[in-house]
C-alpha cells in the first residue's frame, strides 16, 4: 500500500499493533480468519449482476439549486474549507413528508491568499515584524425546503428559518430536545453553533427560532477567539453532533465533536504547507500540524438549557501531546448490547474513541474503551484519518458492527462485532467482507447503511472527494461508491459480503464529485430509501431509490410523552430469519437522517412478530403481531 500520502497527510508510516486490538475476520460463529499483520492485498470477487439502475437523479425536479460553499476561490489554502458541509432530513411542520435542510459553508472577505501570503512572506524573510492580519471569515446562510409532494420542494427559508447568525457553518443534528412533539435542529460550525427550537409561527405554520444563549450552548465569537491561549470556550470549530438520551430521562444529551486550533491568528495556528506534487509549491496544511480541540458533551437539563459536562462525564480532555481528537463523524447506539447508549467517534489521524456508557442514576458516566476494543486503529495498528462512520447488523448476528471512511491510502474500515466466552470484541474485517476492492485510493465522508432493494439486506453507500486543492493522483473529484450485500459462498467463517456496484447506481454514480455530507431518507413514502448528496462547491444531488419492487415494513417510533428514542433495537421475524435494525443518532458526517425503519421484506408477503426494545420508558418491550406489509406504522410506547 502506498505510504506517501500517509506521510504527506501527517500519518505516521509505521505502527504498532496493539495487543488488545486482534487482527482477526470472525463471522457469527466467532471463528478467527487471520488476516494479514501488514498491507491487505485486493481481493478478487465476482462483480455485482447488470439490471435496472439503483437510483434516478431528481435534482432538476425537486426545483432545488443550492452549492455549499468552502471560500477557496480566496486562496488562502486553509484547513477550514477541507471540511465541507451537509444537512439534514426532517418533518419540520408535521405533514408527513421529508424536508431538507442544507448548509451553507462560507467565506473570506477582505485581503485574498495572494497579498495575505506575500505578507506573510516578509515576516519570514525578517523584512517586517508585524504578522498579517487574516481575513474575516463570513457564512452563507443554510437554506431549508418544505417537502411539496410529488417531488417538488419549496424553499421557505425566509419564512421558517429567517434572522440565522452568521457563521461558517458544517452541519446538522436533529432531535426533539425538549420534548415537545417537533424536531429541532443544531447547526455546527467555525467559532459556535446554532440551536433551533421549533414553534409555532402564529399562522398556522412553524418557524425555527435561534434559542442558542438562552439554552446556554453559545460560544465566543469568531473573531473572538484566541487558540494560543487554548481556552476557546465551548465551541472553537465544532463539525458532527449526535443527541442521545445517556442517563434514561427521556430527554437527549448533545454530543459535540470538536476538530482543531487553526486561526489566523499566528503562525503556529496558521502555517504554511509545502504542496503535495512538484506542480504547486503550497497547500491545505494536514490535521497533524494542528492542536486537538476537547469534545464536548453537554447534559440536557429538562428545562431548555444545557451543562457542560465534558470532564466529569470522562471525556478525553488532554493527553501528554497534541493529538487525542480531532472529530468529524460520530455515531450514537447501544454498541455493546447492555441497554445503554455508548458513542463512537471517528477522529482525524487519531485514534477513534469508543466511549462505553457506564452510567448510574442521575450520574452520567463513560469509559473510553476504543483501543482494547480493537476500533480505534487499523489493521496495522495505525491510527486513520477517519470521517464517515455508521453501524448495522448486516451480516444476522444480532449485533451491530461499525463501519468507518477513512483518508487515502487507508481502507475503510468494517469493525465486526465479535462475541466470543460471552465476552465482546471488534475485528477488522474489511478484506474478508469484500470492502478493499476498491482500493486505498478514495478519501470517505458520508457514509450509511442502506438496504437498497429491500431483500433484508443492509447495503453501502460512500460519498468521496479529496481535502487538498492539488492531489498527487489528480484525484480531486471521485467516485461515489455503491456496495451490496450478497451471500458468501466461500468462506466457512461468514455469512455476507459485499460487492462493488457502483455501475448499477444510475447516471450519477457515473460522474465524479467532491463528495462530503451524505444523509438517506424516504422522500416520497414509497418504502424505499433515499439519498442527498451535500458536496463541496457543487450542486447538493437528491436522487430517488428505484431499485426494485420487493415488499416493505415502515415503523415510525413514538411514545406519548416524547421521550427519546436514539437506542431502541427492532427485531422482526420473516419466515425463518430475525432482521434487526436500530435508531441511532447521529452518523454518516455532518448529517441527519430519516428516523424511520424501513425493513426490506424481499418476496415475503407476511411477517411475524415485531420486537421493540425501547431505550428508556415504560413498558421497556413491546411486541406487535402480523402488521401489514408495504405502508408505514406508527407505533407508540404506552402500556396496554
Amino acid at each position: 500500500m502506498p505510504r506517501r500520502h500517509w506521510l504527506a497527510w501527517g500519518v505516521p508510516a509505521a505502527g504498532i499493533v496493539a495487543a488488545s486490538a486482534l487482527l482477526v475476520a470472525a463471522g457469527c460463529n466467532g471463528k478467527p480468519d487471520t488476516v494479514p499483520s501488514g498491507d491487505v492485498a485486493h481481493v478478487t470477487v465476482p462483480s455485482y449482476p447488470d439490471g435496472r439502475p439503483f437510483f434516478e437523479d431528481m435534482t432538476e425536479k425537486t426545483g432545488i439549486k443550492f452549492t455549499y460553499h468552502n471560500g477557496e476561490e480566496a486562496g488562502h489554502l486553509t484547513i477550514l474549507e477541507s471540511l465541507g458541509g451537509g444537512g439534514a432530513l426532517l418533518d419540520f411542520d408535521g405533514d408527513g413528508k421529508l424536508d431538507i435542510l442544507v448548509c451553507g459553508g462560507g467565506y473570506f472577505e477582505g485581503i485574498d491568499g495572494k497579498n495575505y501570503w506575500a505578507q506573510r512572506e516578509k515576516v519570514t524573510k525578517g523584512q517586517t515584524k508585524d504578522f498579517p492580519k487574516g481575513p474575516k471569515i463570513r457564512g452563507y446562510p443554510c437554506k431549508l425546503y418544505r417537502n411539496k409532494g410529488n417531488w417538488e420542494f419549496e424553499d421557505v427559508t425566509d419564512k421558517v428559518l429567517a434572522n440565522q447568525p452568521e457563521f461558517y457553518t458544517h452541519g446538522c443534528a436533529v432531535a426533539d430536545y425538549d420534548r415537545d412533539g417537533w424536531p429541532d435542529v443544531l447547526i455546527t460550525g467555525y467559532g459556535r453553533v446554532a440551536l433551533y427550537h421549533n414553534e409555532p409561527d402564529g399562522k398556522g405554520g412553524r418557524r425555527f427560532v435561534d434559542v442558542t444563549r438562552q439554552a446556554g450552548l453559545l460560544g465566543p465569537e469568531p473573531d473572538k477567539l484566541n487558540a494560543v491561549s487554548n481556552q476557546p470556550g465551548p465551541h472553537f470549530w465544532s463539525t458532527s453532533a449526535a443527541w442521545g438520551d445517556f442517563d434514561g430521562d427521556g430527554y437527549p444529551e448533545l454530543y459535540l465533536c470538536q476538530y482543531a486550533y487553526w486561526s489566523f491568528e499566528n503562525e503556529k495556528t496558521n502555517p504554511r504547507c509545502a504542496g503535495y506534487t512538484t506542480k504547486v509549491n503550497q497547500d491545505v496544511c494536514p490535521p497533524k500540524q494542528f492542536d486537538a480541540v476537547p469534545h464536548a458533551l453537554w447534559k440536557n437539563n429538562g428545562n431548555g438549557t444545557f451543562t457542560n459536562i465534558s470532564k466529569e462525564a470522562g471525556l478525553r480532555m488532554d493527553r501528554p501531546d497534541k493529538d487525542f481528537g480531532k472529530g468529524l463523524g460520530v455515531l450514537i447506539a447501544d454498541l455493546n448490547g447492555d441497554g445503554k447508549l455508548d458513542i463512537y467517534v471517528c477522529n482525524d489521524t487519531t485514534d477513534n474513541f469508543l466511549y462505553l456508557n457506564r452510567s448510574t442514576q442521575g450520574k452520567i458516566r463513560f469509559e473510553e474503551k476504543g483501543l482494547p476494543m480493537g476500533v480505534a486503529r487499523d489493521h496495522n495498528g495505525i491510527p486513520n484519518g477517519s470521517m464517515g462512520v455508521d453501524a448495522a447488523d448486516f451480516d444476522g448476528c444480532g449485533r451491530p458492527s461499525i463501519w468507518v471512511t477513512n483518508y487515502e491510502g487507508e481502507y475503510h474500515a468494517l469493525y465486526h462485532s465479535n462475541m466470543i466466552d460471552s465476552r465482546l470484541s471488534f475485528s477488522f474485517n474489511s478484506p474478508s467482507a469484500g470492502l478493499t476492492v476498491i482500493g486505498p485510493t478514495f478519501v470517505g465522508f458520508g457514509t450509511r447503511f442502506i438496504d437498497i432493494d429491500n431483500d433484508g439486506w443492509e447495503d453501502l453507500v460512500i460519498s468521496n472527494g479529496h481535502v487538498i486543492h492539488y492531489p498527487m493522483r489528480d484525484n480531486l473529484r471521485q467516485k461515489q461508491i455503491i456496495f451490496m450485500n450478497v451471500p458468501e459462498q466461500a468462506n466457512r467463517h461468514s455469512t455476507r459480503r459485499f460487492l462493488q456496484a457502483t455501475d448499477r447506481g444510475g447516471a450519477f454514480f457515473r460522474g465524479d464529485y467532491r463528495g462530503r455530507g451524505l444523509a438517506i431518507g424516504d422522500l416520497d413514502n414509497d418504502g424505499r430509501m433515499d439519498l442527498v448528496f451535500f458536496p463541496v462547491n457543487e450542486p447538493v444531488r437528491i436522487l430517488r431509490n428505484i431499485a426494485s419492487d420487493n415488499h416493505w415494513l415502515g415503523v415510525e417510533l413514538k411514545t406519548k410523552d416524547h421521550r427519546d428514542s436514539v437506542g431502541a433495537r427492532l427485531t422482526l421475524v420473516v419466515g425463518d430469519r430475525k432482521i434487526t435494525r436500530y435508531i441511532k443518532g447521529g452518523g454518516s458526517y455532518l448529517s441527519a437522517h430519516d428516523q424511520r425503519i424501513v425493513f426490506g421484506l424481499g418476496q415475503a408477503t407476511t411477517v411475524g412478530k415485531l420486537k421493540v426494545e425501547w431505550p428508556s420508558g415504560e413498558p421497556r418491550v413491546q411486541e406487535w403481531e402480523n402488521l401489514e406489509i408495504d405502508k408505514y406504522h406508527r407505533l407508540v410506547q404506552e402500556k396496554k
